[in-house]
């Protein structure tokens, strides 16, 4: 967010004092400590922890983005507040940084095909997706999403490999008669009652 604020302000031709920090060391052990845990076996186990699907959207000055998230979960109550995990390669994340507000959509059980288009990197996502403005961000509902949550960026933390975005929620809505789209082991699922 730092380095946002930077470049705006020479953008805007202001003098700026700060300049950004330098990236962290991304460790949570030290060197000399044992090495991390294989990443594939990493993978293979955490894969049996089903989720639910989202897709974050967000209207930055060249228009809509979004990316599939299952790391998407509710933080506090009061003040209500949500999160969301980001690979700190995406090339979606700044423009969504860049807007300074997203909405979240979750998913229903008939959109997996919605959500693997949106998991593709470099791709229009948005090509043939109809949406509406979220009231408060104009940042994209999605057709169909079973409940939505719009909310502005009010801090992001580093987290390993990822970003951890923590949103301030301005608005939400959700129809009650949906079930969730779930990924579990690769695949995506849904209730069986």
């Amino acid at each position: 967010m730092a380095a946002t604020a930077v470049r705006h302000l020479r953008a805007a031709g202001s003098p700026t004092a700060v300049e950004p920090l330098p990236r962290p060391v991304l460790r949570a052990v030290r060197e000399d400590e044992r090495p991390p845990v294989d990443p594939v076996e990493f993978r293979r186990v955490l894969g049996h922890f089903a989720s639910g699907v989202t897709i974050v959207t967000a209207l930055d000055a060249t228009g809509p983005t979004g990316f599939a998230c299952q790391s998407f979960a509710s933080l506090s109550l009061d003040p209500p507040l949500v999160a969301f995990m980001v690979a700190r390669t995406s090339t979606t994340w700044p423009r969504i940084a860049d807007a300074g507000a997203f909405c979240v959509n979750v998913l229903g059980a008939g959109q997996g095909e919605l959500c693997r288009s949106f998991a593709v990197s470099g791709a229009d996502k948005f090509a043939g997706v109809d949406w509406t403005p979220a009231p408060t961000s104009g940042s994209p509902l999605l057709p169909d999403a079973p409940a939505w949550i719009d909310c502005a960026i009010t801090a992001v933390h580093t987290g390993g490999d990822h970003l951890i975005v923590v949103g301030r929620v301005d608005s939400l809505g959700a129809t009650e008669d949906s079930d969730p789209l779930l990924f579990h082991r690769g695949r995506f699922g849904r209730f069986s009652g």
